[in-house]
């Protein structure tokens, strides 16, 4: 009777035992002894197991007791393939104990056998070799490379089937790269999960760590030593500062601080860092005796290289005479540029009180009289004259050497005059003309008559063809109000002014001024926004090298991946430095650009310069680049013509600050746009006053400041802080 490979329950190997009991066991060919045979009746491992831990101890389990001196490495046989495992083996009671010298293989088949050798101690063999295989638990192991670059943890024996995480840590200076067995890569990411299927040879595979170093440099230039894209970590590089032409370094911002020059920084990080120069200022002092100065502008410091103009009054009886201390000459006005601190002292000589001057007077159709009536007068005399019109006429003004319409007029002879005055015939009707014209739109006149009498009263209603709005009177009629009712006391020549209504969403395709990433940006500033009142941002927000706590008024909510804010003020996005990547980046970028397109606009050939003494007053200005050395005031309403040229372009390069008076609109025509106006502030800053309609994208390289009510159509890109109090802005393209 033979079994092989016999693996039973307890009860089926009794019932079995018992078989051989009643039947006998054969011990040879020949001779039969009466008994049970060995049987084995189970094993640790059983046959079939998986997952067996490497350090196993194997068990075999016998019916009944064996002879111990049958239990031995010949007759309980542990192997791999053609290999056995070597390892010692023990009896007690009925189990035979087989432990290895070592660990078993993981993932591996191992055979048990209990060969025929085994006898019971009567001497009954076991009639075949009994024979089970079981597989070891596979297992993970985990290296570095290079051994320095970081560590791995998560290795070990694991189940088949079950899932296993395996995590790589970079080392300071290094950065993870991927995992890869043998020749291949299995996965990028750093903690790494997946099925167990058999023994996994893993590598974390590291990489030195590499940076980027950006510079940003206004009014001066940075060098790098050494000058490379990247640098390694612990890398060291020396930057040098060098100021351009009347300016002087002033320090590092940034990822970098102090002053020193040159500055020594250590990679060990991404860096921004900002090199800050500051305009080299000198001071003007002027003295006057006898007579004043006026400075234009009316500075006590000014910025190397601008100019000042110095006009000199003499006082009453005495006359200019020319300049000493750093002036010379006598040059009235004088241009001073101010390439160092400077003292200037007007001179004023009197003038002899033996000279006398002349006073003569025209009229016609009516008299003037003079109070003292003097053929001549001494220098500083005062002569009141008293206009008496002829019958018909009435007095009009003053012209020569006096003007105006005041009656009487007080003359101070400090030369010789010649003063006329004029009359005018009082017209016989009394009815006058109203003349009313109107371009791109009409006027209608409540009544609506030929000649009206005098001190009736007239009703003008403007109204805007499609595509235009109305936006005041001028000529003999000013303000806004519509309809508006006029006096009429003379005739009367009113002009109806419509502007176009700005195309919402529409951007020029070729801007005078490349605003690179700063053009996606309703307010981009440097070192702050802030708002009180209620505002309106149509458009994103962005500040950079600042953070979001320079953000003050909008009650940021940040979004769930940290990228950006939002605000029931802004529709749009908000953006700061300290927020997740990209936006760092990105928003360097566009501070860049800004920067950029600030010395790009401000260096552009100019069309025209000092374009009415920089103050526009109710004026019309054609397409082109405007240069003033000094301030620019708009202190009325100012039109932009854009000639019939689609997107034409505007660009006003102001030295000074900008200040736009109360009240002023900026009306847009014959094609100007917004998006294609540029107003580029290189002095103290913009400063809007209360209730103006502003159109156009500031460039400051200071502050941009609004009072209450300003709407603004267009971008503000300042170098320092943007501040508002109740606006309305709108990117162009919004």
């Amino acid at each position: 009777m033979h079994f092989k490979k016999l693996h039973l329950a307890p009860a089926l190997a009794f019932a079995i035992a018992l078989v051989f009991l009643i039947a006998g066991c054969s011990k040879d060919d020949v001779e039969e002894i009466v008994g049970v045979c060995p049987i084995v009746l189970s094993t640790v491992p059983e046959d079939g197991d998986i997952n067996v831990p490497l350090d196993q101890v194997i068990t075999v389990t016998f019916t009944a007791p064996v002879n111990p001196a049958t239990i031995n490495g010949q007759t309980i046989i542990v192997s791999n393939g053609s290999t056995s495992v070597t390892g010692t083996v023990t009896y007690s009671g009925t189990t035979a104990t087989f432990t290895p010298s070592t660990n078993l293989l993981p993932n591996t088949t191992y055979t048990g056998t209990v060969t025929t050798g085994v006898k019971d101690p009567i001497g009954n063999a076991m009639q075949v070799n009994y024979v089970w295989s079981f597989t070891t638990i596979p297992e993970v192991t985990l290296s570095a490379s290079p051994i320095e670059g970081g560590t791995v943890t998560g290795a070990g024996t694991f189940n088949k089937g079950s899932q296993v995480t395996v995590i790589a840590t970079p080392n300071e200076g290094f950065s993870f790269v991927n995992w890869t067995e043998g020749e291949d890569g299995v996965s990028t990411n750093a903690s790494y999960e997946f099925t167990m299927n058999g023994n996994r040879n893993l590598v974390a595979n590291f990489a030195v760590s590499t940076y980027t170093l950006n510079i940003t440099a206004v009014n001066g230039t940075v060098s790098k030593a050494p000058a490379e894209e990247t640098y390694t970590h612990g890398a060291t590089v020396v930057l040098t500062a060098t100021p351009a032409q009347g300016y002087k370094f002033a320090g590092w911002e940034g990822d970098a601080t102090g002053s020193e020059n040159p500055l020594t920084v250590t990679m060990n990080s991404n860096k921004n860092i900002t090199a800050i120069f500051t305009a080299i200022t000198f001071t003007l002092i002027v003295t006057a005796q006898n007579g004043t100065v006026s400075k234009t502008p009316n500075q006590t410091a000014f910025n190397s290289g601008a100019t000042v103009v110095l006009n000199a009054t003499p006082a009453t009886g005495y006359r200019f005479s020319g300049w000493s201390g750093d002036a010379s000459g006598s040059t009235n006005p004088l241009t001073v540029t101010m390439n160092s601190n400077k003292n200037i002292t007007a001179n004023f000589t009197l003038i002899p009180v033996a000279t006398a001057y002349t006073l003569n007077v025209t009229a016609v159709n009516g008299t003037v009289s003079k109070t003292p009536n003097q053929t001549t007068y001494a220098s500083g005399a005062q002569v009141v004259l008293r206009p008496t019109a002829a019958t018909g006429y009435q007095f009009t003004g003053w012209s020569g050497d006096a003007t105006g319409s005041a009656n009487p007029l007080t003359v101070t002879m400090n030369s010789n005059k010649n003063i006329t005055a004029n009359f005018t015939l009082i017209p016989v009707a009394s009815t006058y003309t109203l003349n009313v014209t109107a371009v791109n739109g009409n006027v209608s006149k409540n009544p609506n008559q030929q000649n009206y009498n005098s001190g009736s009263a007239v009703i003008l209603t403007a109204n805007a063809n499609q595509g235009y709005q109305f936006s005041g009177w001028s000529g003999d009629a000013n303000g806004s109000a519509n309809p508006l009712t006029v006096i009429m006391n003379s005739n009367k020549n009113i002009t109806a002014n419509f502007s176009q209504i700005p195309v919402v969403g529409q951007l020029c395709p070729n801007p005078a001024v490349d605003l690179g990433l700063a053009k996606n940006y309703a307010i981009l500033a440097k070192s702050g926004i802030s708002t009180t009142g209620t505002t309106a941002i149509t458009g994103h927000l962005g500040v950079s090298p600042i953070t979001s706590t320079a953000i003050t008024g909008f009650g940021l909510i940040l979004s769930s991946d940290g990228t950006y804010s939002t605000s029931n003020l802004v529709t749009g996005r908000v953006y700061a430095s300290n927020y997740t990547t990209p936006t760092p980046e990105n928003l360097g970028t566009a501070v860049r650009n800004m920067e950029t397109a600030f010395t790009t606009a401000n260096g552009l050939a100019p069309d025209r310069t000092e374009y009415l003494a920089g103050n526009l007053n109710n004026v019309t200005l054609a397409s082109g680049v405007y240069k003033w050395g000094t301030g620019l005031l708009l202190s009325n309403t100012i039109t932009l013509d854009g000639g019939g040229v689609n997107c034409a372009k505007f660009v006003f390069q102001i030295a000074g600050s900008l200040t736009v008076s109360n009240n002023v609109k900026i009306i847009l025509t014959n094609g100007a746009k917004a998006d294609n106006i540029t107003w580029v502030v290189a002095g103290a800053g913009a400063n809007l006053g209360t209730d103006v309609d502003f159109s156009g994208n500031i460039l400051s390289q200071t502050l941009i400041s609004l009072n209450a009510r300003t709407k603004v159509n267009g971008r503000f890109l300042a170098q320092s802080a943007v501040t508002l109090i109740g606006n309305t802005v709108v990117k162009p393209g919004n």
